[in-house]
């Protein structure tokens, strides 16, 4: 038994009681034990003077699929010169040697050594689309060190909105599309389910160019609202951890604040995720009808404790925005920098947009966004509700999570930052009076425990005993983002993977999905009725657990493990 212990750190570790107290921490056997302060170990880490928290969670990050690699494709001079010179038939970094492309979309290999490089020990990819569900795996696979997993998209496939119609909702069909729900989870491996622009990105199809909340989708005439709650209640009657992970209507749009106070209204109380909420926050009041809603939906958000939301914070700079939402692409491609931009169909069942841009400080919109981001990360009371992303890579790449914490914990530096934007933002924002400096406790949980426990992930995102060893050990400074750009060590599994910035080791990342139950008559449904919809037989679509365990396919090295996240 492999013993390690790290000694004399503060632990902040808020999902316990005494976070934020010194105290030593014990690894055994890639698990965390409870060691006898005097019983020998195989190391010990003199870790004074050092803030020990949980491996870092990201649980929005567009890391696997069909539209990374055509951001990729778009985007070959942003990550040119970060090709590897030991591989340079791979984008990224060598196994052994830190990443240093500053891409905002890397390839596999520098998104994990990224990810470790900060902290980081798990990634999520919030979009899969089924028929493509096994490519997905088999990227997110290639992605060194960092466990990951996936939300498959489901509410804009002509299947699932043709029972809808049919009867769905509070008919004849709900069972079917519950079960539907349950066979795509188990079929797909994935671990949650998404919903974008529900029924729009099917209503532009048949020509719709805006769908709000209450509307009626012009060919299958239901509506958002039932698309929304049909999913979120399917997910809480099949027990599924994570609660339906929403990309609202009309995101971007100025005054889109009253479809997401609309699609909270549409839940009836029922658990859900609002993602990337930044964009869903606008309002269209003053002289260019553009403004914050920030603290409206703040205050909707605190009176909805079943509710949780992750920001996606938007970074000043080059980035590249990749979205299935392609009705909300297409009216964005006109804004394109450079002026190149994709957007693509998939066979009747999702869509595909990438559009590069570039936020600037002086521009009145992004700056604005830039606050609204701020303020919402301060505005909502519970950190449990928050989750720190920029929806990598659309608002930002995830490499910039140091800067923005330290923009949260930080006032001044804040103010600071603030100043340099354009000056009719800087001059009326609210984020000007909010004093607001979170703490490292709140940190952890908005970027570890919180994650963790919206994904059901009971041994992940936490420093108690039985946990994985997942481990960031940072050295403590005031200016938090060099602090928590270069760990001191990082631990995956109680492997050190990461010491000051470079890559020790580069072990293979576990998948994590669920496995709800269904009736299987569902599956003669689906036989009979699929092939109406797509051009991917049944049986193609469903992923065997050898497929996502550790195994020579082809040639090719998939994931050490698979972890059934239990309902």
């Amino acid at each position: 038994m492999s013993r390690l212990r790290l000694r004399g750190g503060r632990v902040i570790d808020p999902a316990h009681p005494g976070s934020g107290e010194p105290r030593d921490l014990g690894v055994a056997d890639g698990r965390i034990v409870a060691l006898d302060p005097e019983a020998p170990v195989d190391r010990e880490i003199d870790a004074s003077g050092c803030v020990l928290m949980a491996g870092g969670i990201d649980m929005h990050t567009h890391i696997g699929g069909g539209k990374v690699n055509l951001a990729r494709l778009l985007m070959t001079e942003d990550h040119r010169d970060g090709v590897n010179p030991v591989a340079p038939d791979r984008a990224g970094a060598g196994a052994l040697q830190a990443a240093s492309c500053g891409s905002c979309t890397p390839g596999t290999l520098a998104t994990g050594y990224r990810y470790v490089e900060m902290g980081y020990t798990a990634a999520f990819e919030p979009a899969m689309v089924p028929s493509n569900a096994r490519h997905a795996h088999m990227e997110m696979g290639d992605t060194p060190i960092v466990d990951h997993g996936a939300y498959v998209m489901l509410g804009n496939d002509e299947l699932f909105l043709q029972l809808l119609a049919e009867g769905g909702e509070a008919g004849r069909n709900y069972a079917l599309l519950r079960d539907y729900t349950a066979w795509t989870l188990h079929a797909t491996k994935a671990l949650g389910v998404k919903i974008v622009n529900p029924g729009g990105i099917s209503a532009f199809k048949f020509n719709q160019r805006r769908l709000d909340v209450n509307e009626r989708h012009v060919h299958w005439q239901v509506t958002p609202r039932q698309v929304l709650h049909t999913l979120a209640r399917a997910l809480r009657e099949l027990g599924v951890p994570h609660p339906l992970h929403i990309h609202g209507s009309n995101l971007g749009v100025p005054g889109n604040i009253r479809s997401t106070l609309e699609t909270i209204e549409a839940l009836e109380g029922l658990p859900a995720h609002l993602t990337h909420i930044q964009f869903h926050a606008y309002g269209n009041e003053g002289p260019k009808k553009f403004s914050s809603a920030a603290l409206q939906l703040a205050e909707a958000i605190n009176a909805h404790p079943e509710l949780s939301i992750d920001v996606g914070q938007i970074i000043f700079g080059q980035t590249v925005t990749a979205s299935g939402d392609t009705m909300r692409q297409h009216a964005n491609a006109g804004l394109a920098s450079p002026r190149k931009w994709i957007g693509s169909d998939i066979e009747g069942v999702a869509g595909c947009g990438v559009v590069p841009f570039r936020y600037r400080e002086q521009s009145y919109v992004n700056a604005l966004q830039w606050v609204i981001g701020l303020e919402m990360f301060l505005l909502v009371k519970n950190p449990w509700q928050v989750v720190l992303t920029t929806d990598h890579p659309n608002g930002g790449p995830f490499t910039s999570y140091p800067h923005l914490i330290r923009l949260l914990t930080d006032r001044s530096f804040r103010d600071e930052q603030l100043a340099r934007l354009h000056p009719e933002v800087a001059a009326q924002c609210a984020l000007r009076s909010i004093s607001r400096e979170l703490t490292l406790d709140e940190i952890a949980i908005m970027t570890r425990s919180g994650p963790a426990r919206l994904l059901g992930l009971a041994d992940r995102g936490h420093l108690g005993a039985g946990a994985a060893a997942d481990i960031a050990v940072y050295r403590e400074q005031a200016d938090r983002e060099a602090m928590f750009r270069t760990p001191e060590w990082v631990f995956k599994d109680g492997l050190l993977v990461a010491e000051r910035g470079r890559i020790t080791a580069a072990p293979i990342g576990g998948t994590h999905f669920v496995a709800p139950g269904y009736d299987p008559a569902i599956e003669a449904v689906l036989r009979r009725r699929m092939p109406e919809h797509t051009g991917i037989g049944f049986d193609q679509l469903v992923i065997g657990h050898d497929e996502l365990c550790r195994c020579c396919n082809g040639g090719r090295l998939l994931p050490a493990a698979c972890f059934e996240v239990p309902g």
